[in-house]
């Protein structure tokens, strides 16, 4: 099992070992806008969720913390989102991710593209109980990398998303609300006009009342061409 370890704010650590990963989807606060965004997904050929929000069980292994992504092809991407992790004395940690996605997989089964790369965790977290009243405020961003340039790709909060309590309440009804369990937010909106099929992803989960900042970054690279 991945072994996950955070540093607290307080200088301690919490670890886990990781025994099931889900990966929200379609987790908009807004579900208007999340019937438009299936819209337009299934005009490039993604199928829609049979109910909304989704959620997708992908390999506990893909749970990592790394500063490389290893990929078969230049139509991959990452998506910045929030990680509810369940440390080993079951106290609900807050942290960001990363949840890299295989587009081309995408258009045969979105839970065959999640499992296709790793959803890459801050090494940092916070405790959700200490941030839990101003979770609308906390801001989520993610940056892009060509050619040693860096853009912003997403801008937003996490009121644009479904709360991690809500998650909770999901995973606690169906009795996954267990140690080792981490869940991935579902993303926000992507910059119109931005390539997101980048050399490297970088994302930040920031506090403004406390100026605290959890980030992570990683290379995507692309792996040598198959023999035969």
């Amino acid at each position: 099992m991945a072994l996950l370890t955070f540093q607290l704010p307080d200088g301690t650590t919490r670890s886990t070992e990781v025994v099931q990963v889900l990966n929200a989807g379609y987790a908009g606060r807004s579900q208007a806008d999340v019937a438009a965004h299936v819209a337009e997904l299934a005009e490039l050929g993604v199928p829609a969720p049979s109910v909304t929000p989704a959620l997708y069980p992908v390999s506990p292994y893909l749970a990592q913390h790394t500063e490389r992504v290893s990929v078969q092809h230049g139509r991959t991407s990452g998506e910045a989102e929030w990680a509810l992790v369940v440390d080993s004395e079951g106290e609900l940690l807050l942290t960001a991710a990363c949840d890299h996605t295989d587009r081309e997989l995408e258009v045969h089964g979105v839970a065959w593209s999640k499992n296709a790369s790793p959803d890459v965790l801050a090494r940092r977290a916070w405790r959700l109980a200490d941030v839990e009243e101003r979770l609308d405020d906390l801001a989520l961003r993610a940056w892009v990398t060509h050619d040693g340039r860096e853009t912003l790709i997403q801008n937003g909060t996490l009121a644009e998303l479904l709360t991690p309590g809500y998650w909770a309440d999901v995973l606690r009804e169906r009795g996954d609300l267990v140690p080792g369990t981490v869940l991935i937010s579902g993303t926000i909106p992507m910059t119109e006009g931005v390539d997101q099929f980048a050399e490297r992803w970088r994302v930040e989960l920031s506090d403004p009342a406390t100026g605290d900042v959890i980030d992570l970054a990683y290379d995507v690279v692309r792996m040598p061409a198959p023999i035969g």
